[in-house]
Parts: structure tokens; C-alpha cells; sequence
């Protein structure tokens, strides 16, 4: 009888001490936001004592190609996942992948958390998918001493950047890094080419499949971006590496420039954050006007999610001016927070950037649907390394533009 009381009050003890399980899904697999996230959680754990978060890191080109087979399968093992905001969210939200998250502004609002412009690129049909955490700049990273050595300013203008990279050129410096192993890191260039030569509403119109990839604007885009390829001012063998082996040449000085978001930083050795600035990437068309790359990441609840409770009280404590500053500091990022100041005079400078701005795009990818996004990114990769096949590239682009859109 005694033995039969101690294990009934053991299995009591159990049940009702047992940590109510949050499992989230987490693409920052690089060693900076990995740890954010890491701190984040201890917070979390030690406010609400009754839960226990296990995060599931995954490398991030992984997590894009898992994230589908997750949201989709009958049973959910994660309630909550990191993603981004825009049309890769709407993309599973449409498909009614996601649980919207509406009762994390119970007794609030949206505006008390985050600014108003967000929104859209959190919701689908009124109803919210997405808890933004943080947002960053893309701009021309570049080594500051190497400027300094060669008396070289930031460009402002086109003809000054291709000047700044000849000089870099005839130095023996490679002008511009990049890594194209994966080939967002190109979709890049072509965002902020576009934006430059045609502006927000068109760029707009372009990844809602409204513009015919072949229009005379499009080709006008990779013929400037040529202009970069055939004077070799792009990193060697740039397909052979990923985007952070490729920042290895600029950390090493052996290359100059880097278009890239401010994430860069993650990654940068201590000993070369202080010599990392960045330049506005320059003015192509002064009739246009000046368009900046705004990327918003952060959370999403899937529909099949098994704790959905517990997924709604992490992304409160998420959304939170606690949480938000905490990440924001530690990265040197833009918390989505209003009320979260940027943590630092490099985020001073980015959101003053961007501020400055007449209009901010997310990114090819993340406004694309995802299946001409993946399309699209392999034919700039492919363009990248046989710029004389524009127009058949082009070409070939509309035609999956007309098949995926459902366009005759």
C-alpha cells in the first residue's frame, strides 16, 4: 500500500508540476541570432515558469525547403516558426497553412506594437499571420580603410560607383564581393537595380506578376547590371560560394564592397566590425526616386501547431518592447517595436537611411510568389554567368511568368 501512495503521488507531482512544451522551429542557425534567440528564451522560461521552449535550428536554405513539408503535414510537431513577412507569408496563409494570431493584440491594438505600414505585410484578409521582430537595411557595405588608403568617397552616383570599383580594380582589389552559391544574394542586385531605374510601383507590379519579364524596362535593368559583369568587378568563381564565404574576402581585405543587409555584421570578426560602413547604393536615375530594401522577420503559428495556447503566449512576449529591445540590442538591429530606440549609431544611420527613403520594398523573394521567385532567382544566377543571353533568358522568364500566374 505505502509503495502504491509514493507512486501516486509521483505520477501527481508529474502532472502537475510538468512544463507545458512550446516547440519552435528557428532558421538562425548563424551564431549571433542563434544566441539572441537562445537568450530570448531563458527570458521567456524564467518569466513564465510554466513553460518550457525547445528550439529546432536549422540551416536556413534547409528550413525554406522544410518549412513546406511542416506546415502541410496532417500533424504538426512545431507551434511556432520563424519566416518573413510579406507574400512568403500570404503564400501559406492563402493556402490556410497558418493560425492567425490575432489574440496577441487582445485589449491592444496593432499600432500600440508596431507601426501601421507593417500590417499589410503581416496580414491576410484582415486577419494577422505574422509578429514582426526585426527589420534591416540593405546598403554597399565596404571596408573603411581601404577607402581611406585609396582617398576613395562613398558614390552617390552610378558613374562615381563604377569609378570607385575601377580604382579598387587597378589596385588589385576585388571591387565587389558577392556569393551566389545560393542565388538570392543576385536577387538582390536586381531589387535595387530595378528600384533605381523603375522605381517602387513597377518593381511592385513586377513580383505580383503584372509586368511581362521581356518589357524593354526589364532588359534596361540587366543591361546596367552587365555593365558590373563585363568589367569584372564581381568576385571570381562568385557561384562557388555561399553568401558568408564570399564576406570572407571582404573581411580579409582582399575585396572592397558588399551589397548586403546589415546582417552582415553577425558575421563580421570583432576585429573588423568598427572598419564595416555602409553607402545609400547609388542614384542611376535622379528622375527616380530613392527606393531601399526593407526585409521584416520574425513569427508565424502553424494551423496544424499542437500548443497553440502556449504559441500565442511566446509571440506576446515576442511582440513585447522587453523582447524586442533585447534582440534588437544584441544584433544591432531595427526592433519592429515603435517604442524600441535603435540600439546603436550604425542602426542610427540605417534607419535614418531608410527614413530618408521615398519607399521600401522587401525583397524579391519574399514579394514574389515563391515558385517564380525560385525561377527568377536561378535565371539572374544564370545571367550572372552568361550576361550575353539576356534577351533568351528573358524570354524564357515570361513564358514560366505566363504559366505560373495563369497569364495568356
Amino acid at each position: 500500500m505505502r509503495k502504491f501512495l509514493i507512486l501516486l503521488l509521483t505520477i501527481l507531482a508529474i502532472v502537475l508540476f510538468a512544463k507545458e512544451r512550446i516547440v519552435v522551429n528557428s532558421y538562425m542557425s548563424d551564431p549571433a541570432p542563434r544566441a539572441a534567440l537562445a537568450e530570448l528564451v531563458k527570458m521567456f522560461e524564467e518569466k513564465y515558469p510554466q513553460y518550457e521552449v525547445v528550439v529546432n535550428t536549422f540551416a536556413h536554405e534547409d528550413f525554406k525547403v522544410l518549412l513546406r513539408t511542416w506546415l502541410a503535414s496532417p500533424k504538426g510537431t512545431a507551434d511556432v516558426v520563424t519566416w518573413f513577412a510579406g507574400e512568403r507569408m500570404r503564400y501559406f496563409a492563402e493556402m490556410g497553412l497558418l493560425y492567425p494570431v490575432d489574440e496577441v493584440f487582445e485589449g491592444s491594438s496593432w499600432s500600440d506594437y508596431f507601426p501601421e505600414s507593417f500590417k499589410s505585410t503581416c496580414s491576410y484578409k484582415d486577419k494577422i499571420y505574422f509578429i514582426p521582430q526585426s527589420w534591416y537595411w540593405w546598403g554597399v557595405y565596404y571596408r573603411k580603410s581601404i577607402f581611406e588608403k585609396y582617398g576613395i568617397k562613398a558614390p552617390k552616383t552610378w558613374d562615381e560607383f563604377l569609378a570607385v570599383c575601377e580604382t579598387l580594380k587597378s589596385k588589385g582589389i576585388t571591387p565587389i564581393a558577392i556569393g551566389t552559391k545560393f542565388p538570392w544574394t543576385a536577387a538582390g542586385w536586381f531589387d535595387i537595380l530595378n528600384l533605381r531605374i523603375n522605381g517602387l510601383d513597377f518593381h511592385i507590379d513586377l513580383t505580383a506578376g503584372k509586368v511581362p519579364y521581356n518589357d524593354p524596362r526589364i532588359k534596361k535593368v540587366f543591361e546596367y547590371w552587365r555593365q558590373i559583369i563585363d568589367k569584372g568587378y564581381y568576385l571570381a568563381n562568385h557561384s562557388a560560394y555561399e553568401w558568408q564565404e564570399a564576406a570572407t574576402f571582404l573581411f580579409r581585405g582582399e575585396a572592397a564592397m558588399y551589397y548586403m543587409g546589415q546582417f552582415i555584421k553577425d558575421v563580421a570578426p570583432a576585429e573588423v566590425k568598427d572598419d564595416l560602413d555602409f553607402f545609400r547604393f547609388p542614384t542611376i536615375d535622379p528622375s527616380v526616386g530613392l527606393y531601399e530594401e526593407t526585409p521584416i522577420d520574425g513569427f508565424m503559428i502553424p494551423a496544424n501547431a499542437p500548443n497553440k495556447k502556449g504559441a500565442i503566449e511566446f509571440l506576446k512576449f515576442i511582440a513585447s518592447k522587453e523582447a524586442q529591445e533585447k534582440f534588437a540590442k544584441d544584433l544591432g538591429r531595427l526592433a519592429a517595436n515603435v517604442h524600441v530606440a535603435p540600439p546603436d549609431e550604425h542602426a542610427k544611420k540605417g534607419l535614418q537611411m531608410i527614413l530618408e527613403s521615398h519607399g521600401v520594398a522587401q525583397f524579391y523573394d519574399r514579394d514574389t510568389n515563391p515558385e517564380m521567385a525560385e525561377v527568377g532567382m536561378n535565371a539572374m544566377i544564370e545571367f550572372m554567368l552568361n550576361p550575353g543571353k539576356i534577351s533568351s533568358i528573358l524570354d524564357r522568364l515570361e513564358s514560366e511568368r505566363k504559366r505560373i500566374y495563369g497569364v495568356k
